[in-house]
């Protein structure tokens, strides 16, 4: 059963976030520079929370304070990787982006991990609430957490016409596209990067890719390379790890037996991100 969220434990911890305050200056004296980090899907069997929950709790382990945003406004999802109970309608991501006053320690919800929190939509709100929102109040969202946190992890929807899609890419510092070994993965990463173009937003941020769920077929990565894309991580697909998002637990801490290419290779990604090496 999902674990309740204390509002008032979260208020304590969040009242005191800061890079400064909780890494320690003997740690971490120099914030990142590419601290805004969006995660695309541009294929079928790609599991973006799978990958941003081990992830981020890696990148906590790091001694990062993380968080991880549910762009995903219509079918949010993370919530369940992390047994969190959902917040109720109108809370969580719809409240801050409606209002500028409004505390963001207060919808933010701590997820169990030391330094890893989630701000994430209700499942339960409706679409037309999102369809207001423009591209400065995507902007103040993430200018708000980057004041917060050491880094973000956005889950952004491949969902172009939509504001948090093109808007979320649009304020990344950097970003990735996540594929399956699926035909048509490097032509939806070229089409939306061309309409991102057409719009106005620098797609260069947008030029990595992690490969996911890898399952061994005779995939053309050259295509993607020949792209101007880059790959930069590769993880294998892998039931355990499945398995342990079903039942709401971290993969790479809880499982008793990891692979170790899926280990290899996001620790190698997680690496990248806290050492600005992108």
């Amino acid at each position: 059963m999902a674990r309740k969220i204390n509002k008032d434990a979260i208020d304590d911890i969040m009242k005191k976030i800061s890079s400064r305050e909780l890494v320690g200056s003997d740690i971490r004296t120099n914030k990142l520079i590419y601290s805004i980090i969006g995660f695309i899907p541009s294929s079928d069997f790609v599991e973006n929370a799978l990958l941003m929950t081990n992830l981020g709790y890696i990148l906590s382990e790091k001694g990062l304070n993380t968080c991880i945003v549910d762009l995903k406004v219509f079918y949010p999802n993370i919530y369940h990787f992390f047994d969190i109970v959902p917040n109720n309608k109108g809370e969580g991501l719809l409240k801050v982006l409606k209002s500028d006053k409004v505390d963001f320690r207060e919808e933010i919800q701590f997820t169990g991990y030391e330094k890893l929190y989630l701000l994430s939509p209700s499942p339960q709100d409706l679409f037309e609430e999102y369809y207001e929102f423009n591209f400065e109040t995507i902007e103040r969202l993430l200018m708000t957490l980057k004041n917060m946190f050491d880094i973000i992890l956005l889950d952004i929807p491949n969902n172009p016409p939509l504001e948090f899609c093109l808007g979320a890419m649009n304020y990344c510092h950097t970003g990735f596209f996540t594929a399956s070994e699926k035909i048509e993965a490097s032509t939806n990463i070229i089409k939306l990067l061309d309409h991102a173009e057409s719009v106005g937003i620098s797609t260069s941020k947008f030029t990595s890719v992690i490969l996911m769920n890898l399952l061994g077929s005779k995939f053309d990565y050259k295509v993607i390379n020949e792209l101007g894309l880059k790959i930069i991580t590769a993880l294998p697909f892998d039931k355990s790890a499945s398995a342990s998002a079903l039942e709401s637990k971290i993969y790479i801490k809880d499982s008793q037996l990891v692979n170790k290419k899926f280990k290899k290779e996001i620790y190698k990604l997680a690496d990248l991100l806290a050492d600005d090496s992108l």
